[in-house]
């Protein structure tokens, strides 16, 4: 059993050198960047707005969807939209807005935390590496979502 749980240490660390390798290569080639700042210290700008998908009177509500028009000169910029009920988050995602993010970029308005009602919601377009560090916050928003 000890031997089993060494040799699976072992393989994690060797998995991390590896990545830690890949990425510190592919920011050299990218020439620095990935993150908040250029390699030449030129911070990353970014605007974004929300989109209403289905709503029929122009204001968001509890289980529609929505999603965001999002532009920055970021290699990888996506928006966090976090929504709160008296304060207690009850729904959180984050989606990519770069050319050839590959996953959805919709926001269904309700969670397992968050079955009916209105909320305060804030989102905010960052940067980040293609890995998820060195997060820079570009622009934020706030809006209420009514029930």
């Amino acid at each position: 059993m000890m031997r089993r749980s060494f040799a699976v240490r072992c393989s994690i660390a060797a998995l991390v050198a590896v990545a830690a390798a890949y990425t510190t290569a592919d920011a050299a080639k990218a020439g620095g960047g990935g993150g908040g700042k250029h390699g030449s210290g030129t911070s990353y700008t970014g605007s974004f707005s929300l989109v209403l998908m289905n709503s029929t009177d122009g204001v968001p509500h509890w289980g529609q969807q929505v999603t965001f028009k999002a532009s920055s000169n970021a290699p990888y910029y996506f928006v966090e939209l976090d929504c709160s009920q008296s304060g207690t988050v009850v729904f959180q995602q984050s989606a990519g807005f770069y050319p050839g993010y590959p996953w959805s970029q919709t926001y269904t308005l309700k969670s397992a935390a968050w079955t009916g009602g209105g909320a305060s919601c804030s989102a905010q377009l960052y940067s980040a590496n293609s890995d998820g560090t060195n997060k820079q916050v570009m622009s934020t928003m706030a809006f209420q979502v009514s029930a």
